[in-house]
């Protein structure tokens, strides 16, 4: 429990039971393991994984030719001297590999 006793501890009960079995010689399952955190309340919550969305190149259009489908980026800065901020904002055309 004194691994545990900290606030910021990062053992779940698959690294709890390896301490338990490396530090402490005792002979004890991941099942009961997590089964005695369960009890005990001292399982973090589980990890979410964040959805990933594929990109949606003009879905909807149909491009036939260059110059018909353009892809912009914006750069944000700021001056110290001047004490301002400033954008610029670049324009080129998709190259799409048919």
């Amino acid at each position: 429990m004194e691994a545990l006793s900290g606030d910021g501890y990062a053992y779940g009960y698959r690294k709890l039971t390896v301490l338990l079995r490396r530090d402490h010689g005792l002979v004890i399952n991941k099942k009961k393991v997590y089964r005695l955190c369960k009890e005990l309340d001292i399982l973090r919550p589980q990890r979410r994984k964040k959805a990933t969305y594929p990109r949606k190149l003009a879905r909807n259009r149909v491009i036939t030719d260059s110059n018909q489908l353009f892809e912009t980026d914006i750069k944000y800065g700021y001056i110290a001297g001047e004490d301002c901020f400033f954008f610029i904002q670049s324009c080129e055309p998709l190259s799409i590999d048919w």
